[in-house]
């Protein structure tokens, strides 16, 4: 992928699981596990980075938990980051997230959340497909989200 943000670019399904590996006393620690099904679309973000080029990512859906379905969403802004075809990702009130480069087809990222440790892992299988594995670690969190994206057409 020479150009991160150009792959990015339209409309994903896209299909979340997440398992709570948490012992935690207040937590069951039994490998809890949730789903989130719904879309995320990249779409212009004019004059948001270095060359006034971005795309706002909106995701939204369904995320169920505990057999409980709520309605779930988030934005987050991926801007030109410093190398040619990376990406800069900013939650939506402009905080750092993580760099992003899919030249490769394959990128890893951290992120410190107070005591916990985001690490993402993130993977191209073709024009079409792509997952990211966020594993979270730290004293309040042991997390495993597993996300996959399927360009819509």
């Amino acid at each position: 992928m020479p150009d991160t943000l150009g792959y990015l670019a339209g409309g994903w399904h896209v299909e979340r699981t997440v398992r709570d590996y948490a012992k935690a006393a207040d937590t069951a620690g039994d490998g809890a596990a949730g789903r989130f099904t719904g879309t995320t679309l990249f779409t212009p973000l004019d004059g948001a980075g270095q060359d006034g080029t971005g795309l706002l990512h909106h995701e939204s859906g369904t995320f169920t938990w505990h057999g409980v379905a709520r309605p779930a969403e988030r934005t987050l802004r991926f801007l030109p980051g410093t190398g040619a075809g990376t990406v800069r990702v900013d939650f939506a009130d402009g905080r750092f997230f993580h760099d992003l480069d899919l030249r490769t087809g394959r990128h890893t990222a951290d992120h410190p959340c107070a005591a916990d440790l985001y690490r993402g892992a993130f993977e191209v299988y073709d024009a079409a497909r792509w997952r990211t594995r966020w594993r979270v670690a730290g004293p309040a969190k042991d997390l495993l989200l597993t996300t996959d994206y399927t360009r819509l057409l």
